[in-house]
């Protein structure tokens, strides 16, 4: 068995970080598999390599120990396995799956309502072709207007993505309709969080994937891209988050929530201790290490509504 911990570079660890990084690391425990620490650096203009070391240093010292990766192994750091993802692309290209899209992120929101209540906007086909010379023509015309390069964009089925979430339990998404045809190469040449995670998660071995229920809805492309590339699929487990008074999900804007404040102020075991009750592990908050609470950790203990953190 094997988790891990895939954080972004992009500023100082907060307080929902941590919460992930601690009950992903306490499920692999628990079971006696491995977790491996992976540095999502994707975004060359937010990432930087002194978060990443930073990052690195509050996780030892929060007890949070990995059995591979880190910024000193290539293999783990994003930034450096572009060859990887350029291979998987090419295979799903050559699986006549792919198309270019000449959509700005303002089109898209110009002319897309959210889906349903949640705000997701859905891409709705606007540059996938149909076979048709009309279409084709329209595409041919609109490549020769556009001033910038495509993004690659990967052609989803109508169909029903289901799955079991080790805590939401079972779901069901349509993967037309709920998430749409989705980026695996944006315009720029960055390579897309979708592409790039699964591909990793599928050659790192990875089995379990512990994260915020905020990315549930990702799995159905995720799963969809384990099949089609030939993977098998790890299994999810997805968290409440932790959000603050007013009701919003924990950020780098919680300035009095990020590890660089909170290190000043509470030892190791009295943050470890605040969100394990959080999680339900303790029936107190009180002091308590990583380690302590290995054999505490059930998923059955943990909340299904989002925890409000004040500062």
């Amino acid at each position: 068995m094997t988790g891990r911990f895939a954080p972004s570079p992009t500023g100082r660890m907060h307080l929902g970080n941590v919460y992930s990084a601690l009950l992903s690391w306490l499920s692999a425990r628990s079971q006696g598999g491995n977790w491996l620490l992976r540095i999502e650096d994707l975004d060359p203009q937010r990432s930087h390599r002194e978060f990443a070391e930073q990052l690195e240093d509050d996780l030892r010292w929060l007890g949070l120990t990995w059995d591979m990766g880190g910024t000193h192994d290539p293999l783990y750091v994003q930034s450096r396995r572009g060859h990887f993802y350029e291979e998987h692309l090419e295979l799903l290209q050559q699986k006549g799956l792919t198309y270019p899209c000449y959509c700005s992120r303002a089109d898209i929101m110009a002319t897309q309502a959210p889906h349903e209540s949640d705000g997701r906007v859905v891409y709705r086909g606007t540059c996938r072709p149909d076979g048709t010379p009309e279409k084709a023509e329209w595409l041919r015309r609109r490549a020769l207007a556009c001033p910038h390069a495509p993004a690659t964009r990967l052609r989803v089925p109508d169909c029903d993505i289901r799955f079991t979430d080790l805590h939401y339990g079972a779901q069901s998404f349509n993967l037309a309709r709920q998430c749409g045809d989705f980026i695996l190469r944006r315009a720029d040449g960055a390579w897309a969080y979708q592409l790039a995670v699964v591909v990793d998660d599928a050659l790192m071995h990875v089995t379990e994937v512990v994260r915020g229920r905020d990315l549930l809805q990702s799995v159905p492309q995720q799963l969809y891209l384990y099949e089609t590339l030939g993977y098998e699929a790890p299994r999810f487990g997805h968290l409440p988050l932790l959000c603050n008074t007013a009701g919003q999900r924990l950020s780098k804007r919680d300035q009095s929530l990020h590890m660089g404040i909170l290190r000043q102020s509470f030892r190791a075991e009295e943050i470890i201790g605040r969100l394990a009750h959080h999680a339900g592990l303790i029936d107190r908050c009180e002091p308590v290490s990583a380690a302590e609470l290995i054999p505490l950790f059930r998923w059955d203990k943990l909340p299904m509504d989002d925890i409000i953190i004040a500062g």
